[in-house]
């Protein structure tokens, strides 16, 4: 691990971090902030993905998270949302390639060699920190837009590895949205069955989730029907999963969205990670 940079924040230590990546046969860049806890014992911590076209930066600098996280003895890890570098496959549009990884492991040319950031996350850049960063192997997982998406996803496939879930204004039912059909083809094929594992509101149906799960939606969303938050609000209450689903008046899609609600994601996390 190569430090890029520290910056001191309400008393922790923002920092950002470059590693060469097996997984995405890459360099990939993350961010990870400790609180000022984290000097005198290894603090839990809560995992935020990003959305479309973000890097680790967006939602390390327009999040809000620092303050929230030190107050709470929480740290805050921000991956990238894709491989990154010269020989990474891209795409001209927004929505695929380099900024739009969709936390997968593509199985489809030309995006298989770098796109499995499912695997980066789950496997190796979680073995990473919790080797070279004062953290506790306790887990909680967030995300806004496609990073909720993933948040979601990933655990509820991996219930074992997360003591806790939230999302913002996650892609909530891919397989049925433009934001999730034409990624899911391209990064895994026309075969429908192999997109079941990357959709929330699927595997919400098929799997539940251990805990409760909190969810903020804002109401003024300009991409709620890509989105498609009544799909997953009916599964989680239809499989009786306890969960907080607030559509909040007047909030579009925007980092401001996510900064106002950014301190009770962390408390609530904290809550849970805290917990013995």
């Amino acid at each position: 691990m190569e430090l890029l940079s520290e910056n001191r924040s309400f008393g922790g230590r923002q920092q950002v971090w470059r590693h060469a990546s097996s997984t995405c046969n890459c360099d990939m860049t993350f961010g990870a902030y400790l609180p000022p806890q984290a000097e005198e014992r290894p603090v839990p911590v809560l995992w935020y993905l990003s959305g479309l076209t973000c890097t680790h930066e967006n939602a390390m600098t327009k999040g809000g998270f620092q303050e929230h996280a030190a107050r709470h003895g929480v740290a805050v890890l921000f991956p990238d949302t894709s491989p990154r570098g010269e020989g990474v496959a891209d795409d001209p549009a927004y929505d695929m390639g380099q900024g739009a990884g969709f936390y997968l492991n593509a199985t489809e040319d030309p995006w298989k060699p770098h796109f499995r950031m499912y695997d980066y996350i789950v496997t190796e850049l979680r073995a990473l920190v919790l080797d070279n960063l004062p953290l506790r192997n306790r887990h909680g997982i967030t995300g806004h837009s496609m990073g909720g998406h993933g948040a979601l996803t990933i655990a509820l496939r991996n219930p074992d590895l997360f003591e806790s879930l939230s999302a913002f204004a996650p892609i909530a039912h891919p397989t049925t949205s433009d934001w999730g059909r034409k990624q899911l083809t391209g990064y895994l094929g026309a075969d429908e069955a192999s997109w079941r594992n990357h959709d929330a509101t699927l595997l919400a149906n098929e799997r539940g989730w251990k805990s409760d799960i909190l969810i903020d939606q804002g109401a003024k969303d300009q991409f709620l029907n890509l989105l498609k938050p009544e799909a997953l609000a009916a599964a989680l209450t239809q499989n009786r999963i306890p969960s907080t689903f607030r559509m909040q008046a007047g909030y579009d899609h925007s980092y401001f969205f996510v900064n106002s609600f950014a301190g009770d994601h962390v408390a609530w996390h904290a809550a849970r990670l805290n917990r013995e």
